[in-house]
């Protein structure tokens, strides 16, 4: 499958942003990254053969689970879901991320930017919250990305 026009859109929206889409680009095809405030966002588009189908998916790291009070923290997050428009929180490998994933069919520059931008603006609002509550310091490191 042909991903170019939507690596395009995707480049259109960076810019869009503010964004220089040619140093963002990761070193694999269908990886960028970008920073929005404190909120570091991974896009990736690509293709799974297996299943003939192909994938954009905007993730951003929030904030590592915390080792006391994981209740609290889990229904927070819970909580935040509900509020949050077609984006939700998610756990891996001991993190709390915001993503939104979905198949590339009828996808549109309005919905590439709308994506990027919103997991941005919510990561970067809660990310900052979370860690403040949760005593987690900002300079505390992400976890690992392939770009």
């Amino acid at each position: 499958m042909d991903l170019t026009e939507h690596y395009k859109m995707i480049e259109s929206a960076l810019f869009n942003l503010g964004v220089n889409p040619e140093t963002s680009r990761g070193v694999i095809p269908g990886k960028w990254s970008m920073k929005k405030g404190s909120a570091e966002i991974w896009i990736d588009l690509w293709y799974d053969e297996k299943i003939d189908r192909a994938y954009f998916q905007v993730v951003a790291p929030a904030i590592p689970i915390p080792f006391e009070n994981k209740e609290n923290f889990f229904r927070e997050l819970l909580e935040y879901n509900d509020k949050m428009f077609s984006v939700a929180f998610t756990i891996y490998n001991g993190w709390a991320y915001i993503k939104e994933i979905r198949e590339v069919n009828g996808l549109d520059d309005n919905e590439v930017l709308a994506t990027i931008h919103r997991i941005g603006t919510y990561c970067d609002k809660y990310d900052d919250l979370l860690r403040i509550k949760y005593k987690i310091a900002p300079e505390f490191p992400g976890p690992p990305h392939t770009p």
